[in-house]
């Protein structure tokens, strides 16, 4: 039930995103719709209009005050990412934009929509337990490494519209250690975690699959050209499978 509304809020928010930076896109992801020019200006404002309405409307439908919430988040953090106003355009801002990530998918993902499944879709009270609350935890450490990470690639673009990410202010190597660094940390916590289990079966699970995602991170990294775009894109979105990966290790 939250997965339609939820996909036509993320293509709200990435198209935004991409009419709002189709001059740097041209740059950095010239391959991306509105920038190669396959669609209109036009054409992405009436996905952008026809996505962000029809989903909250269907979070109204559902009754599910939790749904609705979370979309209605996501729809301001998307807009406040992309758009040129005083006080928005969190995407030039070297902490903000990473901030709203870590909101979005260590947050409302993990909460609102676990007490939407919980409370409206299975009719089941709504319990926050503690592994609820270490993958909440989890994810808001790895959303936040990813909102720093998704800029490494875009450097050269960022740089010359003058977009102060993180990456653009200290360079792009010491970004990407630095969000390595915080990704290996979580997992450790995770390995952790699971060692203190007292379920044998979640202890053996938990410990033997984020150490294998450490080590497959750690190898991966290390073959990384910085100084490729293409390489540090491709492993940005290596990211984003052990992120879904370690969410499915974890049933949320």
């Amino acid at each position: 039930q939250a997965l339609v509304p939820a996909v036509l809020m993320n293509i709200y928010v990435v198209t935004l995103n991409q009419l709002y930076d189709v001059e740097i896109d041209k740059v950095n992801k010239p391959d991306l719709p509105l920038a190669s020019g396959d669609f209109s200006r036009g054409t992405g404002i009436a996905i952008a209009l026809i996505s962000s309405l029809t989903s909250l409307t269907m979070g109204v439908m559902f009754r599910s005050p939790p749904l609705l919430l979370a979309l209605i988040i996501w729809f301001l953090l998307g807009s406040a990412y992309s758009i040129q106003l005083p006080f928005l355009r969190w995407k030039g801002h070297p902490f903000l934009a990473p901030f709203s990530m870590m909101i979005l998918m260590g947050l409302v993902y993990q909460l609102l929509f676990f007490i939407h499944i919980q409370k409206y879709m299975l009719a089941r009270p709504v319990v926050i337990t503690k592994p609820l609350v270490f993958a909440t935890a989890f994810m808001c450490v790895l959303s936040f490494a990813n909102g720093l990470l998704k800029d490494v690639p875009d450097v050269d673009g960022d740089r010359k519209f003058d977009i102060q990410t993180l990456s653009v202010i200290v360079g792009r190597e010491r970004v990407f250690w630095l969000c390595v660094s915080m990704m290996l940390t979580a997992y450790g916590a995770a390995i952790l975690v699971g060692a203190s289990s007292s379920f044998p079966l979640s202890k053996l699970v938990t410990v033997i699959c984020h150490s294998i995602l450490a080590f497959i991170l750690w190898l991966r990294a290390k073959t990384v050209d910085l100084s490729s775009n293409a390489s540090t894109l491709s492993f940005y979105m290596f990211i984003w499978k052990t992120q879904l990966v370690s969410l499915k290790w974890k049933g949320i």
